[in-house]
């Protein structure tokens, strides 16, 4: 395969980050497709992805279609599509997808060479979906891992290329955990694409019987209950410590409670300890981070 003849599709951090693994070792597309740029923040100010801020810096040129039919001429006949002279004019070997955003057609998967391929951060056919990397530490899983399948129409249902396994320690966070999942994923990638192009690559059916789903990830999932389960509560402040982190609302006078009569206080860091949730630092809605001590 040539190491530049293929496109790679993806928007979020956790994309340009497997870019740069790619780049490291030898492997640039020669198109990227990302999002387009979107409002962010309070502010609402136009912000260009991440993607789109690599491909910039790395001067790889990339398109940001809003729909398939803005797509479709530059990934399919390049001959005659606007950047005709990328890759020689050849159709493309393979279409590497990563936290794209959108789901693409059986018509444009089958195009290149060798299909499409994916990484996704669980071991399919468990967490198909937007938050697997959350679910895995939410349901307090001790084990997840990486999984490149051949994409198909159907969500994370393609059959599986390559996986690879890894322990989930009982005090590491999802943003720990995403960046290590990257970085295996990246590097199991850079593994298997020569024997893809060979051809040696046995692809396994994924058991659909055994398949769970996870969904995206809202603001309001990271209320705390402080009344429950202290593991349910620690997992969940694990999970969602960068996003949307976890939250309670004070009682009017300030003392801590379940109910939405209050603020929002937001946990920003607690431990598991003799099998009670404890809660150390928190942000009230000062806007400054306080020890959990001193609120109230």
């Amino acid at each position: 395969m040539n190491k530049s003849n293929f496109a790679f599709f993806g928007t979020p951090d956790v994309a340009s980050e497997t870019l740069q693994i790619l780049k490291e070792n030898g492997y640039l597309p020669s198109l990227i497709i990302t999002s387009p740029d979107k409002p962010q923040g309070r502010k609402m100010l136009i912000t260009p992805p991440p993607v789109k801020v690599w491909a910039e810096k790395n001067k790889i040129p990339y398109i940001q279609p809003e729909n398939q039919a803005e797509l479709l001429p530059y990934v399919r006949h390049r001959g005659n599509s606007p950047m005709s002279d990328i890759g020689e004019g050849k159709n493309f070997d393979l279409f590497i997808i990563v936290a794209y955003g959108k789901i693409l057609p059986e018509e444009i998967l089958n195009i290149p060479k060798y299909g499409s391929i994916n990484i996704h951060y669980s071991l399919l056919p468990k967490y198909r979906g937007a938050s697997p990397v959350e679910s895995a530490i939410l349901n307090g899983d001790t084990e997840t891992g990486i999984t490149i399948q051949k994409m198909t129409y159907k969500m994370d249902s393609g059959p599986i290329i390559a996986t690879e396994k890894t322990a989930i320690p009982p005090d590491e966070k999802a943003p720990e955990l995403r960046t290590r999942l990257i970085k295996i994923g990246g590097e199991l990638l850079i593994k298997i694409l020569p024997d893809l192009a060979d051809e040696k690559i046995k692809e396994v059916p994924q058991d659909e019987s055994k398949a769970t789903y996870c969904a995206k990830i809202k603001k309001e999932d990271g209320l705390l209950d402080l009344d429950d389960d202290a593991v349910k509560n620690y997992n969940k402040f694990r999970a969602y410590a960068h996003w949307p982190r976890t939250f309670f609302f004070s009682a009017k006078g300030g003392s801590a409670s379940g109910g939405k009569d209050g603020k929002r206080i937001i946990v920003t860091d607690a431990a598991l300890q003799d099998g009670k949730f404890v809660i150390k630092k928190v942000i009230p809605e000062s806007g400054k981070e306080i020890d959990y001590k001193n609120f109230g």
